[in-house]
């Protein structure tokens, strides 16, 4: 299985990394190697797909990994265009069977998903056949992700009807918290109620928001894990498995096959012969390949280290698929920017970050002396620009537009606008990649300045709560303090005006997350949360910040998904909208 890390769009460079693979795994005496879904143009390529030359040129790049695949056969995923009996084109996310130098079969994924992150539908249409291919007498069943997230459908059809000993899975499942346990449960209760080996290829790396963390699975017959792949890391997983144990394990099971399957409502009523099709392929086999000696399983991510490792390749990828030459952001001395920091150097090396200290009068001396040790223990280069002056200069320019009106909100904006200001101008000049330092829990009030500390092109930290931020920085001074511990002891503070706190706007941080997580992410109603103890009031005034900061969130950059309901592909609700979250409605 090669867990690989492909880059959307980059046909000629995902074809080398694909054929590279393929001369690997032949020289190892591999018979069949899997790639992940839609591996070939990487995922998700999103309106690419609409676009008529790209999906040429897919074609033309398919047939030239296809010559490569001599002497063993390679599974890999692309668009593949096809047609309804009436000759309508259609366009299917599949799998291409390679071998003996030709595209030698075709499937097209059944199941498409088209909620939370997921747009299929907006381009693809369902195949509705499952395809078995017979490889020197065994008889392994293709998938294309979704299709095994459900019970029935190809999965069953291949094993309960075709008689299947494996099932082969080519993935492109994105992480969020606790994604690798869900999935193991999962595929463990498939292979089991399949009674057959299950392969599960997941791939890896960063794609704008999502993160896709590999954690590539194989499942014996009686839900055993065999093999688990590392997470966020690139691997070329080498499997030996007897899929007689499969057929062993049936024939012993008096209630094989089971008649489990519940066709689903927009499943067409077909005969066996009608949802199944079948190859032979041949492919030589090396006499003397040693087999392999089982390797003991890759331990599972405690959950902060899973977010982290997240955040990190998250962040590396956006940088490096992006071409950036550098990347930027603003120190303050408070717990969003040090953790940012830290994950920056850890993502893409402390030579390519620069921080920035930005103090204005407001600015206490400790957070100055705070930055500038992160910095000097992280290895990082820290610039000073003092925004005081700048500050002063500013409002003598709006002093006559501002006559006759009292300082507010306004006048602490524009020294974050100055800062934000600073920054794109380092970016504009050396090519930067701006990182934003704001957290999910100020971006869902909207406790963030559109132009001042949203400015930028990457928000590390968008789908972190404040709560969690904490918790991250702790798990990164595990071994040795590099955050110092100041910083996580003092209270949070935007210094924006003399004495200012976040508890003077906001609640305290560990209820307001737990309002926001309950309400963003899980879409509890305003009534069900005083059900659960929280206060009338205080649920009512965050559901209206969250609802009002919309226009903000839609301007803000995008930043890596750790939960299963981010901002930006997660959650999209009209800017104008009148439907306002509280308890003041009619069904009271």
């Amino acid at each position: 299985m090669s867990q690989t890390n492909f880059r959307v769009g980059d046909l000629a460079n995902n074809t080398r990394q694909i054929c590279a693979h393929i001369g690997l795994a032949r020289e190892s005496a591999v018979d069949l190697l899997l790639f992940p879904e839609l591996s070939l143009t990487g995922y998700p390529p999103e309106d690419l797909l609409l676009k008529p030359s790209f999906i040429d040129n897919v074609r033309n790049e398919l047939e030239n990994i296809a010559s490569h695949a001599q002497n063993i056969v390679a599974i890999v995923g692309a668009p593949i265009r096809g047609s309804r009996s009436s000759g309508e084109p259609t366009l299917h996310n599949g799998a291409a069977v390679l071998a003996n130098g030709r595209v030698s079969n075709l499937y097209h994924k059944h199941r498409l998903p088209n909620y939370a992150v997921f747009d299929e539908q907006r381009y693809f249409t369902a195949g509705q056949k499952a395809l078995i291919l017979e490889l020197n007498s065994a008889r392994l069943g293709l998938t294309i992700c979704e299709d095994i997230w459900l019970p029935g459908g190809p999965a069953e059809w291949a094993a309960g009807e075709g008689n299947a000993e494996v099932i082969l899975n080519l993935s492109a499942s994105p992480y969020h918290r606790s994604k690798g346990e869900e999935r193991e449960r999962l595929f463990a209760q498939r292979s089991t109620e399949n009674r057959c080996f299950l392969f599960f290829c997941n791939t890896v790396g960063g794609q704008d928001e999502l993160v896709f963390d590999g954690h590539s699975l194989v499942f014996g017959p009686d839900g055993a894990l065999i093999v688990r792949g590392h997470q966020f890391k690139e691997q070329l997983l080498f499997v030996d498995i007897d899929p007689t144990q499969a057929t062993s394990l049936r024939s012993r099971d008096p209630h094989w096959p089971s008649p489990s399957y519940v066709r689903e409502p927009q499943e067409p009523s077909l005969s066996t012969t009608d949802r199944i099709s079948c190859v032979s392929i041949t492919s030589p086999r090396s006499s003397n390949r040693p087999k392999l000696t089982k390797q003991p399983l890759v331990r599972l991510a405690s959950p902060e280290e899973e977010i982290y490792e997240a955040l990190c390749l998250g962040t590396a990828d956006y940088y490096r698929k992006n071409c950036f030459r550098g990347a930027v952001l603003g120190l303050s001395g408070g717990i969003d920017s040090a953790l940012t920091l830290a994950i920056a150097v850890d993502a893409i090396g402390q030579k390519n970050v620069t921080a920035v200290s930005m103090p204005s009068k407001f600015t206490a001396s400790v957070n100055q002396d705070d930055a500038s040790i992160l910095a000097d223990r992280l290895g990082v280069a820290l610039l000073e620009l003092p925004i005081e002056h700048l500050a002063v200069e500013y409002n003598k320019l709006l002093s006559d537009s501002f006559a006759n009106t009292l300082p507010n909100v306004t006048e602490e904006n524009l020294q974050a606008r100055i800062r934000g200001n600073l920054l794109m101008a380092l970016s504009n000049k050396f090519g930067w990649l701006v990182l934003t330092t704001g957290n999910k829990s100020e971006m869902s009030v909207g406790y963030a300045t559109l132009y001042g500390d949203m400015a930028g092109g990457f928000a590390v930290l968008k789908d972190v709560l404040k709560t969690s931020v904490y918790r991250l920085a702790k798990w990164r001074n595990r071994e040795s303090e590099v955050i110092p511990q100041r910083i996580l002891d003092k209270p949070p503070t935007a210094e924006l005006r003399d004495n200012q706190f976040d508890s003077d706007t906001l609640p305290p941080y560990e209820l307001l997350d737990q309002i926001l997580e309950s309400y963003i992410e899980e879409d509890r109603s305003p009534k069900e949360l005083e059900a659960l103890g929280f206060d009338r009031e205080i649920v009512e005034k965050i559901m209206q910040l969250v609802d009002r900061a919309e226009y903000k969130r839609r301007q803000a950059p995008p930043g890596v998904r750790i939960s299963t309901r981010a901002f930006g592909k997660d959650r999209r609700l009209p800017i104008t909208n009148n439907y306002i979250a509280g308890f003041n409605t009619s069904d009271e």
